[in-house]
């Protein structure tokens, strides 16, 4: 069944949900569910499996966005991906029963979500996917199978595009399938005013005007030859770069001897991981992004920043942003990427004022579906 339409509750019933992350990307965009869930009253357990278990990097996005501590929160010591993931469902499958929990609510596409995913169903707890149907058709992603697995095993599958939708059509999923938008652009209304109260990132920036590069895929930065290209990329923009550095790039950079070249140039600015308040800034200050992340093509196009993308990749699982003319996909190389760079900082024609990804409503959406589901299953 594949609904969109918006369903009133007047006094939903607290029924037990867990909401489940394990990344700064998954804390982000669960932070609007969990504030929707919170306006309704509704009881749910919060769990921390310490996928990234860098403060830094999980933990204070927390307390920066003003949520709840975790009701469970894990640290995991292992990097094997098998490791992980048998670890976070060992650690769910001791917190799940002693909850009586019903719905497990996960988001996006990373080992958190897949581990959580199967706990629940090996142990008879129903699956709510946020963010699901989205495809690549790129294989080599890790985050390709994780996505395809989840939305498959789910019962509530929250798509964030008609397009997404369509995906999960074709794919014939089992789930109810409900187009919610996507909670990043809520996550962008709600925080930016925040940000621009709070963030000293720009006194730090050594230029007026820069492009905000990103980069952490696995068949981008574990890839010699690939990393080279971007590296010379960043040398060579037509504006100076601002780089927010992923420590997992960072190591791949010193081990392919580039780290050295990058911070040589006067043309880029490497800074330490950023914060997602600072990255909010400076996503509103910059003239462009390039970047191979997912998230940012979403975030590019809510309203109060706008900004053209370069998509460092050979493909993108978020056409929508490229329809409206937000992003453009420039492959793996030098050239693509300053032709695609040049071609977007050029640009004659405004971006559009409304973001294909939603109107800041799908944490409210989202969070009132789910206490329906759960109120159907008490019948």
């Amino acid at each position: 069944m594949y609904e969109s339409d918006p369903v009133e509750l007047e006094e939903p019933e607290l029924s037990r949900v867990m909401l489940v992350v394990g990344t700064r990307p998954e804390v982000i965009k669960m932070a609007p569910v969990i504030h929707g869930l919170l306006k309704i009253s509704a009881d749910f357990t919060f769990v921390h499996t310490g996928q990234h278990y860098d403060y830094s990097m999980s933990r204070k996005m927390i307390e920066d966005l003003r949520l709840p501590s975790p009701d469970y929160s894990f640290k995991l010591r292992i990097s094997s991906p098998i490791d992980q993931m048998a670890q976070i469902m060992v650690n769910l499958g001791k917190v799940l029963p002693k909850e009586r929990t019903r719905v497990v609510l996960v988001e996006g596409d990373t080992n958190t979500i897949i581990a959580a995913a199967l706990a629940a169903l090996k142990m008879g707890v129903k699956v709510a996917h946020v963010e699901s149907g989205l495809r690549s058709r790129d294989w080599r992603m890790p985050e390709e199978h994780n996505r395809i697995m989840v939305d498959h095993i789910s019962d509530l599958l929250f798509a964030p595009t008609l397009n997404a939708r369509s995906n999960l059509a074709a794919e014939h999923v089992h789930g109810r399938v409900f187009v919610t938008g996507n909670t990043v652009i809520d996550a962008i209304i709600q925080y930016l005013p925040l940000a621009e109260k709070v963030s000293r990132v720009l006194e730090t920036i050594s230029y007026k005007r820069f492009v905000l590069v990103t980069a952490h895929r696995t068949e981008n930065v574990d890839d010699p030859v690939v990393l080279k290209e971007f590296v010379e990329t960043l040398i060579h923009a037509p504006f100076p770069v601002v780089f927010p550095a992923h420590p997992r790039t960072v190591k791949r950079l010193r081990e392919f001897g580039l780290y050295s070249k990058i911070r040589r140039s006067a043309n880029v600015q490497v800074l330490p991981p950023v914060g997602y308040l600072d990255l909010l800034l400076l996503m509103k200050r910059c003239e462009a992004i390039l970047t191979d992340s997912g998230g940012l093509q979403e975030e590019a196009t809510a309203p109060p920043i706008r900004k053209p993308v370069v998509v460092f990749r050979k493909r993108t699982e978020r056409p929508e942003a490229v329809k409206a003319g937000f992003a453009r996909v420039a492959g793996v190389t030098r050239t693509g990427a300053l032709r695609a760079l040049n071609m977007m900082l050029s640009r004659d024609r405004e971006l559009p004022t409304s973001s294909p990804y939603g109107n800041g409503r799908a944490g409210d959406k989202i969070a009132m579906r789910t206490m329906l589901f759960l109120k159907a299953l008490e019948k």
